[in-house]
């Protein structure tokens, strides 16, 4: 586990960016693909919004990137809320990814079938695979969820799914998730975290007792790879 913090978001931005192109530029030298998990949230949209642009654009070969989202909330993808539209907006529609190389969470069908088949993707590529992502992004909510498992929620035990759907009573909407087991497979996973409402879910998560009902951010533990913490002052302020 590394912790970087950094003063304020956009240092934190600017450094994350920097992280990332420099984890893909080094896997693309002997991988012919780099597979990158996306999240939701202020913060990504801000690291997407910077990493179409100069100096990050050119250096990464983006035909070679394979995308797939963490979560996503069941809603049109011409939704605001949605974050296959957040992403497309922010990064996707600017860089020349292949778009049968991006994976959306499909929220056209039912959320179990749509869980379904982002499932049977997630098994074609990763099946027998040392790792399952290079790189996974999370981010954290001010109640320590991340993805779309929250306090209290059954997903907190699931050990079998890799993707599924739930219900968010709280929210009112159904979510498709990834499940913590083939995050958790994952090369590298890194949080990005700002502001000072994450600072008290952030001290738990990282120096609290385990206890992931109230806390679903501590079921991130890499089976093998890396974690991650990329903080700003202000979400640092109670460690």
């Amino acid at each position: 586990m590394a912790l970087h913090v950094f003063k304020d978001k956009e240092t934190l931005t600017y450094a994350a960016a920097e992280w990332i192109t420099e984890i893909i530029e080094d896997k693309l030298k002997n991988a012919s693909q780099f597979t990158w998990c996306l999240s939701g949230g202020s913060t990504p949209k801000q690291l997407y919004s910077l990493m179409h642009a100069e100096p990050f654009r050119n250096r990464i070969d983006w035909s070679k990137l394979h995308i797939f989202f963490g979560d996503e909330r069941v809603v049109p993808i011409e939704d605001e809320r949605n974050n296959g539209k957040m992403a497309s907006d922010n990064l996707l529609n600017h860089v020349p990814i292949p778009r049968d190389q991006i994976h959306f969470m499909r929220t056209d069908v039912d959320p179990i079938v749509s869980a379904i088949e982002y499932e049977k993707i997630l098994h074609h590529y990763f099946d027998n695979a040392a790792f399952t992502f290079d790189l996974t992004l999370l981010g954290m909510g001010d109640d320590a969820h991340t993805l779309s498992i929250f306090p209290g929620s059954s997903l907190v035990n699931e050990k079998e799914k890799w993707a599924t759907s739930i219900y968010v009573p709280s929210q009112q909407m159904d979510r498709i998730t990834l499940t913590p087991g083939v995050v958790n497979g994952s090369d590298r996973i890194m949080f990005l975290i700002a502001g000072d409402s994450k600072a008290n879910a952030l001290k738990h998560v990282k120096n609290g007792s385990y206890n992931p009902i109230k806390y679903p951010s501590q079921l991130i533990q890499p089976a093998q790879g890396e974690l991650h913490w990329f903080i700003d002052e202000a979400a640092g302020k109670e460690l």
